[in-house]
């Protein structure tokens, strides 16, 4: 954020308007005992030329999707982010960490929430939306304690191939005891869960206390799952289904709610955040209507005000800021809406059109990409399940891990090793697979055919 200091009149204003008559008045309260009385340890200043020079310096250390050409996925993609959006989310009216609790004030902020979730809804199929989670993973776990609200059952069904670090979040949460988890077995051929795992796993619970079946389409390999054969047992049981969701392809395909989910949520960061290290970026969660005051987090509602004029406000407002803790929907206490509001932006200027234009160039260049490796021979498909823009794959030309390695020194970032990631997971899932030298590849709409062409090149000279 921009910093642009005060003027030695607007501070004693301020001062004036405290009734105090020096900035030391300010911290008063703080033993005199206890104060630096040096200057800090830094080095002497230097001038404006010298320090762009040196922060430039250090960013060369680093290497981003501007010096490589990324196929990597697993949870964070290579989308391309429009400049409108980085010019909107710096106003300095929407890049704040200021709650927008006086609409008095706040009307801005407030409808631009209101139209992301509005947006939200109209991709999931979704009657209710929330203001954004912190990310992908928190929202799955808040659709859990959501179901067992619902429900008040206390046993949660969980995909197995639910992405690894969404999954050990879920059971770092189950470990205070409100709801016990229960993993769904992946079908080996297939990589997906399957009527017949489903009905194991429900055949070795108590079904009158299962909450909510959980799963993610596409899955952490993924594969697209059977969202409709999923609805059937959960609805069957009395349970609640909740669907993980990729927003950019759920601008292609039908929404999650028209083959019976109840709850859907999902990482939003394709939706106008850049990759940055691995975040930040915000979870989106969208539900029925029915179930509006069990919704976890923020709500922006449409009103009118005292002049009859449209008006927004933060409504149904059980959060634990305002009432008893232990009568709160969540304990989210601030959330990632900056990163909403770029979502918004970033879906009103993509237009329906455009998202769905993202979603089939993504789609077609993971299909063309799948399909080239594959003709080298050296790669092996696990399944031949439809899947989005993502994929798994086992390098059989030795090992994983050192391909990816040597085609970071050719300027690509070949996938991600599934093993490792698993592996660094302390609630791994135990998976009935063999993935050693299996990769994850992603391929987003800022690939071209060439550059296609010259990793699957590159990856066979190896």
């Amino acid at each position: 954020m921009r910093y642009i200091s005060i003027t030695p009149r607007q501070r004693q204003q301020m001062l004036s308007a405290l009734r105090l008559q020096s900035v030391e008045d300010l911290f008063e309260d703080i033993p005199d005992e206890v104060r630096l009385k040096r200057p800090l340890n830094l080095p002497e200043g230097i001038f404006e030329a010298e320090l762009s020079a040196h922060v430039y310096d250090l960013s060369k250390k680093n290497r981003s999707t501007n010096d490589l050409v990324s196929f990597a996925g697993a949870g964070c993609y290579d989308h391309y982010v429009p400049s409108v959006v980085d010019h909107v989310i710096r106003k300095p009216e929407f890049f704040t960490a200021y709650t927008p609790y006086q609409p008095e004030v706040s009307q801005g902020t407030l409808q631009a929430l209101y139209e992301y979730q509005s947006m939200i809804c109209s991709l999931t199929g979704m009657e209710i939306a929330n203001a954004s989670m912190y990310d992908g993973a928190t929202a799955f776990v808040e659709a859990a304690f959501m179901a067992c609200r619902i429900t008040r059952r206390k046993t949660v069904l969980c995909a197995s191939n639910t992405h690894p670090e969404w999954r050990s979040t879920l059971l770092t949460y189950a470990h205070a005891g409100v709801f016990d988890v229960v993993d769904i077995p992946v079908e080996p051929c297939t990589g997906r869960i399957e009527r017949e795992s489903l009905a194991a796993t429900l055949s070795t619970v108590d079904c009158s206390d299962v909450a909510a079946v959980m799963l993610q389409s596409p899955n952490f390999f993924g594969v697209l799952e059977d969202i409709e054969a999923a609805s059937a047992f959960a609805h069957g049981a009395g349970a609640l289904l909740v669907v993980a969701s990729n927003p950019i392809l759920l601008g292609l395909m039908e929404p999650p709610s028209r083959f019976g989910a109840d709850i859907v949520v999902g990482e939003g960061q394709p939706l106008g955040s850049p990759i940055s290290f691995g975040g930040p970026g915000f979870g989106f969660f969208a539900c029925r209507s029915n179930y509006v005051r069990q919704v976890p987090g923020r709500i922006v509602g449409r009103s009118i005000d005292a002049d009859g004029s449209d008006a927004f406000v933060l409504t149904f407002s059980t959060r634990e800021q305002h009432i008893r803790r232990e009568k709160a929907t969540s304990n989210i206490c601030s959330n990632h809406s900056l990163n909403a509001v770029a979502a918004g932006v970033y879906l009103a200027s993509m237009g329906g059109t455009g998202l769905r234009a993202v979603a089939q160039a993504c789609v077609l260049n993971a299909h063309q990409l799948r399909s080239m490796l594959l003709d080298t021979g050296k790669f092996e498909a696990l399944w031949d399940t439809p899947s989005g823009y993502e994929f798994a794959l086992r390098y059989s030309a030795g090992s994983a891990d050192t391909m990816i390695s040597a085609m970071l020194d050719r300027g690509f970032l070949a996938g991600v090793g599934c093993r490792a990631l698993l592996q660094s997971e302390r609630h791994a899932p135990n998976l009935p697979l063999d993935l050693d030298d299996v990769v994850i590849f992603a391929v987003t709409e800022k690939r071209t055919s060439q550059q296609i062409i010259d990793f699957v090149e590159a990856v066979n000279a190896l």
